[in-house]
Order: C-alpha cells, then structure tokens, then sequence
C-alpha cells in the first residue's frame, strides 16, 4: 500500500495532540489521574479478548444433577441417538457453569441402540423422554418442544459443548430485539476455529456458513447479524411461536433443512432471525450424523436440498447465485455508518458514552449498519463485546493494521462518517476525506470542548488554562468548517456557532435516555446523591465545593442526611472527602438503579462545564428531582421552581436542598414535570427525526424513519 501524506499528517496530528493533550491533562489532573488517562489511552490494562474454550469432559459416567426449575425461563431440548460420551459431556458442560436464567432440560432418547435412556434416567434433575421407535431429528425435537414448559425452546445438539454465559446471552438477545424470531449461537470447533456464525443462502438453497474455519474473534463476525439461518444445534426461539408455526416441518425428515424452513417462516412472519455471538458453543461437527453426504442420515442434506429450493424459490430468487457473495454481510444496499470516537463508550461511566451508544441504537433500528472504530484500537473487554452484542461491528488490534490501511481497505463502504471530539476529528478528517471521499462527513462535539475550558480558566483564574481554552476554540471551530455537519447538545451551543461559525451546517442532537419512571416515592427515599467521573475537571471541582462549602451548611437543618458520590477514577483529593461526616465515596458502581431509586434529591453543584449534563438527565428520567446551578441546568429547556430548583451561591444551594428535602409536595412537582421534561427532549423518540435528517437524507437507500 502506498504511503500518503494525508497518511503522514494523521501521524504527525496524532501524536502532536496526544502531546497537548497530556500536558493540558498534568496541568487540570495532576501527574496521578493523567497516568490513568495514559493507560486507558494506549490499553496498558486492557483485558483480554479472548478465553480458553471449555473442554468436553469425556470420563466414565458417576451420577451428577442438571439445573432444574419448576417455573423454567427456558427448555433446552436435547435429542440423542446413542453417542452417550458426546450427551454426558454436553449436560456436564451446563451443570459445571449453569446459565443464570431458570432452566430445564428435556433429552428425547430416539430409541438409542446403546443404554444411553437407562444411563440418563441416572442424571438429577434431568426431564428425560424415550422414544419407542426412532423418530429421526425433527420428530425427536418436536416430542421435546411438546413437553417443555419454559417460554423460550433451546433446541441443542448432543454433541455440542456449551460455553460459560451462552444461555443468558441468546436469552438477553431476545429482551434487547422485541422483533427477534430466533437467536442461534457461534459454533466452534474444538481447536477454537469457527465453525459458523449464522448461515446465508445460495441462490440454488445451499447454506453459505459465515467464517467457517475463520478467527471467531475477527471484527466482521463477531458482532450480532441478522442472517438467513441458524443452524438447529444451537437455536433458541419463543415456544408460542414454533407452536403456532408448527414445529420443525415433516418434509425433511428424518433431517437437515428444518432449521433453515423454520428461519424462513419466522421471517415471513415478520421476524428477525440473528445469530449472537456472545452465546458460544463447540460443536463437534458430523459426531452423530457423520460427514459422508452419499450415506445414512448425511445422505438426507443432498436430498432435501431441491425440495427445499422449491418450497422456497420466491426468497432465493432474490439471494446471490455465488457463494463468497451469499455470504457476505451487511447485504448490498444497507446504509452503513463508520463512527469514530476516541476509546470504546462505557455508558455505565459516562453521559456521552450513553449518548453515543443510543445513538448507534438509532441507527441500527433506523435500518443502518454500525461500525464502531476506537482510536486506541483497543479491544476493552465487557464495553466492546457489549457493543458486539447489540449488532454493531467493532474494530480493534490485530485486525485494523494501521489507521489509515484500515481506511484504505474500508472508507468505501461508507455514506456517513462520524468523527467524535474536536481532537479525534482533527487527526481523523484528511483521512477520511482521502479514503471515504464519498461519504459526508459529521463532527460530534460531545459538547463544545472550548466553551468548557474557557469557564474552567475564569473559575481558576489560570492564564495557561486560558492560552490553552483559545487554542481548543480555533482547533474546534477550523474542524467545524470543514466539516459537512456539526452536532452539538444544547440550543445555547447552536446559538453559539451561529455567531462563531455562521457558514457550519449545525444539528441539536442532545443527551439520549430512556424513561425509567418515577421509582419509589418520596416517603421511601433518603439521602443525596451526585452523579460524575472524576476524570472530567467540572466534576471534581462541583464536589470539592459542594462538600467544602454547601453540605455544611445543609447538615446543620439536617444531621443526619447523607450524600452518595458516584463516580470513577476517584483520586486521593475526592476520595478524602469521604471523611467528611455524613459524606460516602463510592466510586463506580455497576448498578445505579438502587441510587436513583432510592436516593431523594440528586445534585448538580457543577460552576463551569459546557453541554448538557446527563448527570441532570439521567435523575429525572429515574422520577428524581435535581437541585442544580444555571450552569448544570444550561440547555436543558428546564424552569426553577417548576422542573428543578436553581442556585449559584453556597447558601442559596442549601436552602433550596433544605426546602425540597422536606416539601413533599414540591418534590412531586419536580420529579413529574422532570420526567416530562427527558420525555419531550431528551428521549430516543425525540431524537429520531434529528437522526433521519442528518444521517439518512439525502441518500437514496435511506430507511424509513420509524424503527423496524
């Protein structure tokens, strides 16, 4: 490949603002916090990617108990026609790591010529049903489902190894996609390649599986698709609907087709069919059917291939006559959408990390095909594999090559580009410009950097700061201008660039929250609490103000009263705070529900920042009013006294804590006309006629507006 100077400038920009960057970051941080920036920037701590497959436990059988409930979520259906090693290892594999959902397993023995029934009617827990006379695969599955109790069928192989969190993940996929049919697994092979991850069809009714014998970790299969076909050793489907669908269809039997069947009428009836790949399981591909297509069971595939084309022509006419081509995805004619932000979003930690992730959501339900490029390239562990999860294609190390191969190789599959920071977008654009010429290009502030640093350097009274705040507003404000559109969170931010940047095409795309409703109500909750990484200077500043100055002065009307901080990368600073009475640090957790549910009032005691805050956004979408300054409250279409109370000074701040601690009526004022608030501003539904028009116009495979 050939080596640009559009590829030269990114590196040198590059490394030029990581420079800046980490010096402004020593002057705000101090040496500690920017270390930890350092190594989240370059992965010094990142996970590993990937964990060492679970091994079929083959010894001799001794007496075990399967998970089983009376109520199960799911019914793992099993049939088995002798191979009693591959079944003991397969139940072994769920009883050593047993999914977290309610489960129960149900084993047709197809009339198996070994003593398979006599040595699984041994297992505890075990559902286990003997056929008389062999039914061959379909009627041994279809006696299964006819049995289960669960809401949820898992038709699953014999000789098959379960992975740790497969289950919980086919089953999750099910919660986040309403419109989800079937949900299959990643099968691999023993040795750790892949065996499939979903499966399209050829034109002539052949299956095309996706990677086989390929790295499953690659980035282009490991992310949640949409697929024409999961195979039957790993498919999970509503019991409701492969009742009302009629099973796996006779046609076939005794085998092979039947998943495909079922994947084409679940579609036909308006549902998707995905594979996950979070869900994994090892197959030991031909163990009980064999391989040879000229003999015994095997023979079946070649034979119910016509007689499936048939049934099907109407759908394959519209698939590709080449194989390589089948099997490639997202298909010709999806929008697809290349963002780029500076690390992997984390929206358990931060407000913009929830925007960015929601807004993929958007895209994804809109109809786009999402791909995500951190700048570290990094692979981060839970945070990607969670984007994974949700169907968004992410790229990191060793399969990106540089940045600018990996424009090369893929700027053209893109109609938008989203470049996500002022800094990122300056090093990324020549880039973009060069490789992606076709795609229109769109700058997402996040909030506008300089606008925050200006208020941080009058606050400190720090002449650096503000050489530095002047030097981010030209940066920030040449990238505006050239790029095609800028989004920014707040109408005070449009206003703003409309006197700044008057030529720049500016969209509002605020803070994305879903409603979670009122929780518990006022006579139940205690306590304040604040919301906000430590890694962010406006936080550090609000806490270290409101606990030095304000909370005293709240405590003195109410000892007792405590204050919940939540948030991470708690330096020594904050984390000394915690000795203060009545004050606790906690630092990140993983669950905050039980802070917005149960804590009475959140406070915003933020005196400089720019945007809007999601801290503020993300309480009242909990039914939890919010005591903030104008400039926590800055953009957010919010009135004192009517959706949140407002003060600036140290004794004003109190005084309105004070009031609305103890006004019942007030508090419920507040927290209903919150709620409506995040309703009309800050909701996806809000959102999606901004997302159609920035991201869909004006192209012509645009999706319809509404999610799918």
């Amino acid at each position: 490949m050939s080596f640009s100077l559009a590829d030269a400038r990114f590196r040198l920009v590059r490394a030029l603002g990581l420079f800046r960057r980490g010096l402004a970051s020593l002057r705000m941080r101090g040496p500690r916090a920017t270390w930890q920036r350092v190594g989240a920037q370059f992965g010094l701590s990142a996970p590993r990617a990937q964990r060492p497959l679970l091994a079929a436990d083959l010894r001799p059988f001794a007496p075990f108990d399967v998970p089983a409930h009376a109520t199960p979520a799911v019914s793992i259906v099993v049939p088995v026609y002798g191979h009693l090693p591959q079944t003991l290892a397969c139940l072994r594999a769920i009883a050593a790591h047993p999914p977290q959902a309610a489960i129960e397993i149900v084993v047709v023995d197809d009339a198996s010529p070994d003593d398979s029934a006599a040595t699984l009617a041994r297992i505890g827990g075990l559902r286990l049903h003997a056929l008389p006379i062999n039914a061959g695969f379909i009627g041994a599955c279809n006696a299964g489902a006819a049995l289960a109790r669960g809401r949820y069928l898992l038709f699953l192989n014999n000789d098959t190894v379960p992975q740790p969190g497969w289950l919980d993940a086919m089953l999750a996929t099910f919660a986040r996609e309403p419109d989800a049919g079937i949900v299959g697994a990643q099968l691999r092979y023993p040795d750790g390649r892949l065996q499939e991850a979903g499966t399209m069809l050829v034109r002539d009714g052949r299956g095309e599986n996706r990677g086989r014998f390929a790295d499953p970790m690659h980035p282009q299969l490991r992310y949640r698709a949409d697929v024409d076909y999961v195979s039957g050793a790993a498919l999970m489907l509503p019991r409701a609907l492969f009742a009302r669908l009629g099973g796996f269809d006779a046609r076939y039997a005794p085998a092979y087709y039947e998943d495909a069947d079922l994947a084409l009428r679940v579609r036909e009836a308006g549902l998707r069919v995905l594979v996950q790949p979070e869900a994994c399981v090892v197959h030991l591909e031909g163990a009980s059917a064999g391989t040879d297509l000229s003999q015994g069971m095997k023979a079946a595939q070649a034979r119910n291939q016509p007689v499936f084309a048939a049934r099907w022509a109407h759908v394959l006419a519209q698939r590709p006559a080449d194989p390589v081509a089948a099997g490639r995805l997202p298909r010709p004619g999806v929008p697809q959408v290349l963002i780029v932000d500076s690390v992997t979003p984390m929206p358990d930690r931060d407000s913009a990390s929830l925007r960015l992730v929601n807004l993929m959501r958007l895209l994804r339900e809109a109809g786009a095909h999402v791909v995500f490029l951190p700048a570290d390239r990094r692979h981060v562990g839970a945070a990607t594999q969670a984007l994974q999860a949700s169907g968004v294609e992410v790229w990191y190390t060793p399969h990106t090559g540089s940045t600018a191969q990996w424009l090369r190789t893929h700027g053209a599959r893109f109609s938008r580009v989203m470049l996500c920071r002022h800094y990122i977008a300056r090093e990324f654009l020549p880039l973009v410009r060069r490789h992606a010429p076709q795609a229109r290009v769109i700058f997402d502030t996040i909030d506008l950097h300089y606008v925050r640093e200006l208020r941080g350097a009058q606050v400190s009274g720090d002449a650096a700061l503000r050489r530095a705040a002047e030097r981010t507003r030209e940066q920030e404000l040449d990238v505006v201008g050239h790029c095609d559109t800028t989004l920014v969170v707040s109408p005070s931010e449009v206003a703003l660039l409309a006197h700044d940047a008057p030529q720049a095409q500016v969209a509002l795309l605020s803070n994305l929250h879903e409603i979670a409703g009122p929780g518990l109500p006022f006579a139940q909750r205690r306590g304040l609490v604040f919301v906000g990484g430590f890694r962010h200077p406006p936080n550090v500043d609000a806490v270290k103000w409101f606990v030095g100055k304000v909370f005293p002065k709240i405590r003195a009307h109410l000892p007792q009263l405590r204050f919940h901080c939540i948030g991470d990368h708690v330096d020594d600073a904050i984390a000394a705070l915690g000795r203060v009475e009545g004050v606790e640090i906690h630092g990140h957790v993983p669950d905050i529900a039980p802070y917005m549910d149960g804590c009475r009032i959140a406070v915003a005691p933020l005196r400089f920042g720019a945007g809007v805050k999601g801290k503020v956004n993300l309480s009242m979408a909990n039914g939890q009013p919010v005591v903030a300054t104008a400039c926590a409250a800055e953009g957010m279409q919010l009135r004192d006294g009517h959706d949140v109370l407002l003060a600036d000074d140290a004794d004003a701040f109190a005084a309105a804590v004070v009031r609305l601690y103890d006004d019942e009526a007030l508090w419920n004022r507040l927290a209903t006309h919150g709620l409506d608030n995040v309703r009309r501003h800050f909701s996806l539904d809000a959102a999606r006629r901004t997302v159609r028009t920035v991201f869909f116009d004006d192209d012509a495979t645009a999706p319809p507006l509404t999610p799918r």
